[in-house]
């Protein structure tokens, strides 16, 4: 059988850490072929971002659409959009195929704080996106800048839901917490609590990760809560993993599980 296609809308980073190299690489971990959909070319290192151009919004659809009518994709993934009008753009390629699963990552900014957008995207995702949204995956920044007026994050859920997302997983990273705490939001409530020792170092592409195995897990047809179990555990085991290939955060280990396995077998 082939594998579940999911069709994938993010910006290309050079350091195979964040964007769609690290969707590419989680969603075949997870089972999934990827289709990738340039949104936007970014310049950066392990460090941070140093500039990034967005691709227009007419050759961002002519991708999708190529893909859509020529492959059976499975569930969709949103990343980096780049620009408004990318956004707005995706939105109406999504809105054309209500019986997709989709997994939107609300990507403001790189894991250092440089925006990833020359303008405000707040409103685009909560007018366009999160209503299309199976799965919103803000971290509890991105949550907060989501829905300003809240003041707690389960306020903030409660108002990402009351836009349209199905589901909400507000991720607890930048949280100062002892351990990160992810909570899981559906059914305008608090659905689990998923708490993971915190891991030492500074990570590139976890948001990236955790969002494509998402979807990966939706598109072979599992509901929502064990696929979020599923993606979260995976995800954890890439950070555990992760290689200090540049000078700045590590890189997660998508592929931990065939060097595992050569070990066994050498």
């Amino acid at each position: 059988m082939n594998p579940p296609i999911v069709l994938v809308f993010a910006g290309n980073d050079p350091t195979g850490g964040a964007g769609l190299q690290a969707d590419a690489e989680a969603l075949l971990s997870m089972g999934c072929h990827a289709a990738p959909v340039v949104t936007a070319v970014t310049v950066q290192d392990t460090f941070g971002l140093k500039g990034f151009a967005a691709l227009e919004p007419a050759l961002v659809v002519e991708q999708a659409r190529a893909i859509l009518e020529d492959m059976p994709v499975a569930a969709f993934k949103v990343g980096m959009v780049g620009s408004l009008a990318n956004l707005s753009a995706i939105a109406e390629v999504i809105a054309d195929y209500p019986g997709i699963p989709a997994v939107i990552d609300p990507v403001l900014t790189s894991g250092r704080g440089d925006e990833l957008s020359d303008e405000p995207l707040e409103a685009g995702f909560r007018s366009l996106l999160c209503p299309l949204a199976t799965l919103l995956t803000p971290n509890s920044r991105e949550a907060r800048r989501l829905v300003p007026e809240a003041d707690t994050l389960e306020a903030c859920a409660q108002g990402l839901m009351s836009l349209g997302s199905r589901y909400v997983l507000v991720s607890g990273t930048h949280e100062p917490t002892e351990s990160v705490v992810n909570l899981l939001y559906g059914n305008r409530q608090l659905l689990e609590r998923f708490s993971y020792k915190r891991l030492p170092g500074e990570y590139h592409g976890s948001g990236c990760t955790l969002a494509s195995s998402c979807a990966a897990v939706l598109a072979q047809g599992l509901d929502p809560v064990n696929a979020i179990v599923q993606a979260l555990e995976y995800t954890y085991k890439t950070l555990e993993r992760a290689w200090s290939l540049g000078m700045g955060q590590q890189l997660p280990d998508r592929l931990f599980w065939a060097r595992e396995d050569e070990v066994g077998t050498g």
